[in-house]
């Protein structure tokens, strides 16, 4: 069965001020015992803000490195999921549900991709 990534995108400037109710965190830890149970789950973890990270550029064979945070990126990575799905029909249902669980005033963007097997 294929591996699925799943790159959780976030406008970092605009994040909510408060953090999550209680609801919305009962609701995402449902659908995450729903989806391990299910053997969906592979891995899934939350990433530390663009100011405490470093890109790393190779060209004209050469490195350069820019610490963060990167203001000139409207979406940054946030977050990330490894899911076992049948096909991508069942890894963008998946999807679908875990972006349903976030109130409406969030913009929270999911970017769905197979894993190249070798």
């Amino acid at each position: 069965m294929p591996r699925y990534l799943s790159l959780i995108r976030i406008d970092e400037q605009n994040l909510p001020g408060e953090a999550p109710d209680p609801e919305f965190e009962k609701r995402m830890g449902a659908l995450f015992e729903e989806i391990t149970k299910a053997g969906v789950m592979l891995e899934t973890a939350g990433l530390a803000p663009t100011s405490e990270g470093t890109r790393v550029t190779w060209s004209g064979g050469r490195l350069s490195y820019v610490d963060g945070p990167f203001t000139e990126s409207k979406e940054v990575v946030g977050g990330y999921a490894i899911i076992r799905a049948a096909d991508m029909a069942e890894a963008l249902e998946w999807t679908k549900r875990f972006l349903e669980i976030h109130p409406d005033d969030w913009t929270v963007t999911s970017e769905v991709r197979e894993i190249a097997e070798a």
